[in-house]
């Protein structure tokens, strides 16, 4: 079967030119800059990587960004101080607090403290809430980026079994809700997959559209997806390589060479959904820069 490769990358740079537009629009008019602020607490690897190409991101679209650095050994009391006092900074639009923590933070007591009026992660019990209502929100990055890869190549989902593998908070949960609601992308019957689902083979069988979110590389073999279905990959894990210039490979959970070949479409690890996370974050700091979700 001959699958078409969902290009996460060119998508984003799409969007990246649409976005870069509006600001350029909104500063000709004389409207303030779009101004994005992520805290980071330690010195995890990926965790730099990502608030890093945030920041570059801010740059490229005409955003103001602040980068507020900690070392691990920061108390929650301090933590807390700074999000209060970015809650009620005027000039900031939008801010992150990038996960995980440090083991002595608690990552829910911090998210709920940041105001839901510039929760651009979609993390806040608020945005959560709006969000399963079908509401008006900041939807989380990474599932809205999905929606959006699904809108563009204009996939249908109407009447189909969406399967999500995973039920984290940021993924798996938050896209099994967009899925099954009253709109395009969406409207479909989902069913979701954890560590304690039985027969996840023959449940992924079924899926027209399986979207993978479980951090176990290559879990997805070929005999677990029927043909023509879509195949949405969010893994990303560092697996050990010594060929590898950075002496590891990105892996999604996916085994894409002998699944790919069952597929009608199926995004690539890396440059599928991890270009369209940043760029639905950029998208909700425009949001909330116009106040178009909360007044």
């Amino acid at each position: 079967m001959e699958y078409r490769l969902i290009d996460g990358k060119a998508v984003a740079a799409e969007i990246k030119k649409e976005i870069a537009g509006e600001v350029a629009g909104m500063k000709s008019c004389g409207h303030k800059t779009p101004h994005l602020a992520a805290v980071l607490v330690g010195h995890d690897g990926g965790s730099e990587t990502y608030v890093a190409n945030k920041v570059r991101t801010c740059g490229e679209l005409g955003f103001k960004s602040s980068l507020i650095r900690y070392e691990d050994d920061v108390t929650e009391a301090e933590l807390l101080r700074k999000v209060g006092e970015l809650n009620d900074d005027e000039d900031i639009d939008g801010f992150i607090v990038q996960l995980p923590l440090p083991p002595h933070i608690s990552s829910q007591k911090i998210i709920e403290a940041i105001d839901y009026r510039k929760d651009v992660d979609g993390f806040h019990p608020v945005n959560v809430g709006l969000l399963s209502l079908g509401l008006p929100c900041f939807k989380s990055a990474t599932p809205a980026g999905i929606i959006e890869l699904l809108r563009r190549y204009e996939i249908e989902t109407r009447g189909r079994h969406c399967v999500v593998l995973g039920r984290s908070n940021i993924v798996g949960k938050p896209v099994a809700s967009m899925m099954m609601q009253k709109a395009w992308p969406g409207d479909c019957t989902v069913t979701v997959c954890h560590s304690r689902s039985v027969n996840i083979r023959d449940i992924c069988l079924e899926a027209d559209i399986l979207i993978a979110a479980l951090g176990q590389p290559e879990f997805v073999k070929a005999d677990m997806v029927k043909p023509g279905a879509v195949v949405i990959d969010v893994g990303t894990t560092r697996v050990p390589n010594p060929q590898a210039k950075n002496g590891y490979k990105l892996t999604g959970d996916v085994a894409f060479d002998q699944v790919a070949p069952r597929c009608s479409y199926i995004t690539p690890v890396p440059g599928g959904v991890g270009p369209m996370t940043i760029i639905s974050l950029m998208r909700n700091t425009l949001l909330a820069a116009k106040k178009e979700i909360f007044k």
